[in-house]
């Protein structure tokens, strides 16, 4: 072993950045490492809600989204087939995913955390072995946090957090300029047979397309980007030409049922400790709030194993009921026709359902 650490933690998306910055800033000697080199894409909704820019205030980085441009989201355009609803309601911001992560690696580094991008990362005895090039190198660790996100390749298949039978895939893409009908400050989303469809105008005029898509409908239609531009063509809402044939991102299995939180000793945070299709920014709070108790488990508790399973139910677990609800309900086609038209003639009636998946 070289250098030992109090942590290591490997990935460095929003909820690794925040572990590794809480950590660091209550003075233990942290370790963040990601396969990537930052900026980079990733396909995300990149939409922060109410309760991710809570959290993100009560850490001290209010202002970060501000600082970034982040667009405010002020509604919501559902479509399904013909029928559209517009729902008027605060749903925080929009911010791109290259330029958030980014940031938060920077405050984690401020905060006192080493970075080292470009690494893979492997479990050894007492600690980590990383890779880069040709290089590698282990390190000791006293903890060492996963937030590898939904391909979590520490653990054997067989140990992981695994998917569901009925789980769709993640696609994205982003287009260079939002086309006519796109405005600002609104999320759109289509719906159809083979999946829904989440459209967003991020801070540099460029269009976030994010999907989760049916496997066999992606392969019937000869690739998500096909199978998109089909079910958006399937609505109301405007055209956006070139989605069949930009270049696409996909990601493993979305909807993962709960895995171990805490497995040989390593502690999972994010997408790696379990998932569940999210819609208005959910993703990004169950990330960032994780990453803010997993520090302060880490940090303060002599039994941080027993505590971070509970917290992690508290924080995450609990409040992905709503958002399995919704995932149900858009896996119907005649249950989603009848929520959009419900919606088209009463739009409060979307008031309870958007507040369980955003309160703090």
């Amino acid at each position: 072993m070289t250098a030992g650490y109090d942590a290591v933690v490997i990935g460095a998306g929003p909820a690794g950045s925040t572990s590794a910055r809480g950590l660091a800033r209550r003075g233990l000697r942290v370790l963040l490492v990601d396969r990537a080199h930052f900026p980079r894409p990733k396909v995300c909704g990149c939409c922060l809600n109410p309760r991710a820019l809570a959290t993100l205030a009560r850490i001290g980085l209010g202002s970060l989204a501000g600082r970034l441009g982040a667009v405010p989201l002020t509604g919501l355009e559902l479509a399904t087939g013909r029928r559209r609803a517009t729902l008027h309601h605060a749903l925080g911001v929009a911010l791109s995913r290259d330029a958030l992560d980014a940031a938060l690696v920077d405050e984690a580094v401020a905060a006192g955390a080493e970075f080292q991008p470009g690494a893979s990362a492997t479990l050894a005895t007492g600690g980590v072995r990383l890779r880069t090039g040709d290089e590698s190198r282990e390190v000791g660790a006293r903890f060492v946090v996963s937030a590898t996100g939904l391909g979590d390749g520490l653990f054997p298949a067989d140990d992981r957090a695994r998917p569901s039978p009925r789980s769709k895939l993640g696609a994205g893409t982003i287009l260079d300029a939002a086309p006519d009908g796109y405005a600002p400050g609104r999320v759109f989303m289509a719906c159809g047979a083979g999946g829904y469809v989440g459209l967003v105008a991020l801070e540099d005029g460029r269009l976030d397309v994010a999907a989760a898509l049916d496997p066999a409908a992606v392969r019937e239609a000869g690739g998500p980007g096909a199978l998109a531009s089909a079910i958006l063509a399937g609505t109301r809402l405007p055209g956006a030409p070139g989605l069949a044939e930009a270049r696409w991102r996909g990601t493993p299995a979305l909807w993962r049922s709960p895995g171990r939180v805490v497995e040989g000793g390593v502690f999972r945070v994010g997408d790696s400790a379990g998932y569940v299709e999210p819609f208005t920014g959910e993703g990004m709070a169950w990330a960032l709030a994780g990453g803010e108790a997993l520090a302060a488990t880490l940090a303060d508790d002599p039994d941080p194993a027993r505590r971070w399973a509970r917290e992690h139910r508290r924080i995450v677990r609990d409040r992905q009921l709503a958002c399995r609800a919704v995932a149900r309900v858009l896996r119907s086609p005649g249950m989603t026709r009848a929520l959009v038209a419900a919606l088209g003639r009463r739009p409060g009636l979307a008031r309870p359902l958007l507040w369980a998946m955003h309160r703090e």
